[in-house]
């Protein structure tokens, strides 16, 4: 399994971006499909991004942050990124970031493929 520890959240205001960064220790990160997951107070977790182990160059995400966020992967550095732009209230929530040795596309963006987790990071969108 691969270790996670998700960085770079905070308080930031509407309109505002964070970059958010999720390490990882040991090499089954490079055969790792790394996904960023969310979830606000009451809420159910909602599938954010993800990347896969395959190829860096196929991305996916949730329709909520289409246009918004972009997920990226530094393999060099054991690290996957996802910076956000143009902030909403609605962003609140805390993130998670995750890692499956699944790839295939259909089954990627599901919570349950994933099998290593970090313990989160907050992020809050507010004036």
């Amino acid at each position: 399994q691969v270790q996670l520890v998700e960085s770079g959240g905070g308080l930031v205001q509407p309109g505002g971006s964070l970059r958010l960064s999720c390490a990882a220790s040991g090499r089954a990160f490079l055969s790792s499909t790394m996904a960023w997951f969310r979830q606000a107070p009451g809420k159910e977790r909602e599938f954010v991004a993800c990347v896969p182990w395959t190829t860096s160059s196929s991305t996916y995400y949730g329709d909520s942050v289409k246009g918004r966020f972009t997920i990226s992967r530094d393999n060099a550095k054991y690290t996957v990124y996802l910076q956000m732009n143009n902030l909403e209230s609605e962003d609140t929530a805390n993130y998670y970031c995750a890692a499956t040795s699944v790839y295939k596309p259909s089954s990627i963006i599901r919570d349950a493929v994933y099998s290593s987790w970090g313990p989160g990071t907050q992020v809050t969108v507010s004036s």
